[in-house]
């Protein structure tokens, strides 16, 4: 009862909580790379059930935790993911999810967009966990120049993973249509997960005239305006 309290609190604070996610793997999200995943793979982020924490679960690289962990940077530079959208679109906020990350959850975030005109040849595949980019695959991303993307979050501080605070909320004022997103930790850490709430943008210049479409779908940018009740479900998963 308590959480559900904190989501209708968060909603009122925060117009943007109802639209749809739109990078989330139940849409289609997917990471297509991620400098560092040792203690816990970047797919973690984009998955619908919301976090969860289990004491007794570890694995060989240390404890399991259900999200995006990676090791303390050594080096210069800071961790990041390349996420590719579920359904491309306007985004018009986020939600960094820090939750269960107490003490190793990364300090500050900032979040890029790049409007693609063509899919990615590159992609990650298989189990992750304990798995860092490798040089040509550094080398491969590199030729997106994400890091000239524009930015939709600046740097920004994360507040750690308890439950009062976990939700890291940021609104964004921008018409761009975005496709995939850079998403930096500062240096390096654990987020839980990425909600990045919007309104689909389809590209229609492919799409023939003469074919039926369905004018509500959140593919084709149906969103919820309004509505008399949420208590067991939100109606925008109608769509």
């Amino acid at each position: 009862m308590a959480e559900r309290r904190a989501a209708v609190k968060a909603a009122a604070q925060h117009d943007f909580l109802q639209f749809n996610d739109l990078v989330c793997e139940a849409v289609g999200g997917k990471v297509v790379f991620a400098t560092d995943e040792w203690f816990a793979p970047a797919a973690n982020l984009l998955k619908r059930e919301p976090p969860e924490f289990i004491a007794s679960a570890f694995t060989e690289f240390g404890k399991w935790m259900d999200g995006w962990e990676t090791r303390r940077k050594r080096i210069t530079g800071h961790d990041w993911c390349i996420l590719q959208m579920g359904v491309p679109g306007r985004i018009h906020g986020f939600d960094v999810d820090t939750s269960f990350f107490t003490g190793n959850h990364s300090p500050h975030v900032s979040i890029q967009a790049g409007c693609l005109d063509r899919p990615l040849t590159f992609s990650l595949e298989g189990e992750r966990t304990g798995m860092a980019a490798s040089e040509s695959q550094l080398a491969a991303v590199a030729k997106l120049g994400s890091e000239a993307w524009p930015e939709l979050v600046c740097v920004s501080e994360l507040k750690p993973g308890y439950s009062d605070c976990c939700h890291n909320y940021f609104k964004v004022n921008s018409n761009l249509r975005v496709t995939h997103l850079r998403l930096n930790m500062h240096p390096d850490g654990g987020i839980s997960r990425l909600r990045a709430y919007g309104v689909g943008q389809r590209d229609w210049s492919n799409v023939s005239p003469n074919q039926d479409v369905d004018l509500v779908a959140l593919t084709n940018g149906g969103v919820c305006l309004g509505y008399s009740d949420a208590h067991f479900g939100h109606p925008r998963n109608m769509i």
